[in-house]
């Protein structure tokens, strides 16, 4: 059973900062693509963010432009996604997942579809 665990969620203020962290499995973090999605109540979930080893590809989310960075911390084998400046529009829980596969361990690809592998989720709240 593939485990992701998600964590670094909280309570910010506008304007904010906070660094969400995604533990993964070596096995997966050589070979998977592993995203970041936040859910908004009410709202569908969205992709906001993605890393690759396989062919070194990034993806940042529109909404994230400017204030979101992905990174791997080596030898920890954890994704960190900074959350920076951030707004109320941030709220939600944010998961990490996994894809694999040669079409899906890629960010050039949508992150709509096709992750095998999902962790619980970390509440992020911007609230003043």
């Amino acid at each position: 059973q593939v485990q992701l665990v998600e964590s670094g969620g909280g309570v910010v203020q506008p304007g904010g900062s906070l660094r969400l962290s995604c533990a993964v499995p070596k096995s997966i973090l050589d070979f998977y693509a592993i995203g970041w999605f936040r859910q908004a109540p009410g709202k569908d979930r969205e992709g906001v963010s993605c890393i690759s080893n396989r062919d070194s590809s990034r993806y940042i989310a529109d909404s994230g432009k400017g204030r979101f960075t992905i990174s791997e911390e080596y030898g920890n084998n954890t994704v960190n996604l900074q959350l920076n400046d951030l707004k109320a529009e941030d709220t939600g829980v944010y998961y990490c997942a996994a894809r694999g596969g040669h079409s899906g361990s890629t960010c050039r690809r949508s992150l709509d579809s096709g992750f095998d592998y999902w962790g619980k989720g970390t509440l992020v709240t911007v609230s003043s």
